[in-house]
């Protein structure tokens, strides 16, 4: 089976030895996404939910570059540093899945890098 990297530009680069995705078997694997902007790869400032929705665009804009869309997405997992945003980020991440969301798992953790509150990764289906 072959494997290929995903790379955009829309997206922030990986701050470490990995590819923000990588398309094998009809599926792309979305690395997890921290609210770091594509163009500075600072942090963005805001709440929770400027952070959560920073996330899913770039999320969303690894799943074009792949060929795929937020639609085709089958499993997420979410990381949150405080269980007390999970309502804010559920808010923000519903309003990209009108219809049969996917699968999805919600886990704190202690720490995420760069002291981000949130990050998601993502598997979608993609041609």
């Amino acid at each position: 089976m072959e494997r290929e990297a995903v790379q955009t530009q829309k997206a922030p680069a990986a701050i470490g030895p990995y590819s923000q995705g990588i398309k094998a078997g009809g599926f792309v694997y979305v690395s997890g996404q921290i609210p770091l902007t594509p163009d500075t790869q600072e942090m963005v400032t805001g709440d929770i939910k400027v952070q959560a929705e920073q996330v899913m665009q770039n999320v969303g804009a690894i799943l074009e570059a792949a060929g795929s869309s937020y639609d085709k997405i089958v499993k997420t997992t979410i990381f949150l540093t405080d269980m007390g945003d999970f309502a804010a980020v559920n808010e923000v991440y519903g309003k990209y899945f009108s219809d049969k969301p996917p699968a999805r798992a919600t886990i704190a953790v202690a720490q995420l890098p760069r002291s981000a509150a949130v990050e998601i990764e993502a598997v979608a289906l993609c041609e």
